[in-house]
């Protein structure tokens, strides 16, 4: 595949890939790329086969045709769209994330404090919110130093306010790291304001590219209706400002570095 000059340094890249599981086709011919900083959304209706493809990407399925590049050595951190943690087993945010493996006692405080989590270090897995527990995981991705942060389904059971906390965190954490990153999300009235490229998925890619272009897709309007493209619309928008931990503005958008 020839390579765009314009376009980031690929971390990974999926070429016709197809995935048959049993008689069912999951996914289709799908091409796509993610570049070393920046974002890039996966959206689709329920059984578009996106969370399959998350795992196509990681390795962790094989496809039946097709191939996947990943650049040598890379690293990658990890958000899977469930974690179930047993109410009856009190664990703290701590000892969490000192399990992640060698080394990642030491590096606890640093990065619950990269994701504005510092002062949960000590409390209890089950007493946390949505929006803090997913800043836990976020976190504890981030450990592994990453190259590649993939989030299956980040905002599952989070609130509005909550929402938009994570996509300025996680804005900040691509500028400051120079990351690449790969969501798969529902949320699409939001999720457009917070990326940079968006593919359209439904077994095989329906389209693909800036948020603005998707939204006046006829491809996108036709797999989520007209509404669902006006209502992009109104969201794909730059942010004058960045969230805290619990939703609430907390500076303007030259601090937090511009948009999420």
């Amino acid at each position: 595949m020839a390579t765009d000059p314009d376009t980031p340094e690929p971390l990974v890249r999926a070429d016709g890939v197809d995935l048959r599981i049993g008689r069912t086709q999951i996914l289709s011919h799908v091409d796509m790329t993610v570049g070393r900083g920046e974002i890039v959304t996966l959206v689709g209706p329920n059984g578009a086969g996106k969370s399959s493809l998350v795992r196509v990407i990681l390795g962790l399925l094989k496809p039946s045709g097709g191939e996947v590049w990943r650049q040598p050595g890379l690293r990658v951190g990890y958000l899977p769209q469930t974690l179930s943690i047993d109410p009856v087993l009190p664990i703290t945010v701590r000892r969490l994330l000192a399990l992640a493996g060698p080394g990642a006692a030491d590096k606890t405080q640093a990065v619950l404090a990269e994701v504005g989590a510092e002062e949960l270090a000590d409390r209890p897995l089950q007493e946390l919110s949505g929006g803090e527990f997913q800043r836990v995981m976020l976190g504890r991705a981030l450990l592994r130093n990453p190259d590649l942060l993939v989030l299956d389904e980040p905002l599952r059971g989070i609130d509005l306010g909550g929402q938009l906390a994570l996509y300025d965190l996680i804005g900040r954490l691509r500028r400051s790291r120079g990351i690449g990153v790969l969501m798969v999300s529902h949320d699409l009235h939001i999720v457009m304001a917070a990326t940079d490229r968006v593919i359209c998925l439904n077994q095989h890619v329906c389209c693909s590219g800036a948020p603005e272009a998707v939204s006046r897709s006829p491809e996108y309007a036709a797999l989520f209706g007209p509404a669902a493209a006006r209502r992009l619309a109104v969201y794909a928008h730059q942010h004058d400002h960045a969230h805290d931990l619990h939703g609430h503005v907390v500076e303007n958008s030259k601090a937090a570095g511009g948009r999420a």
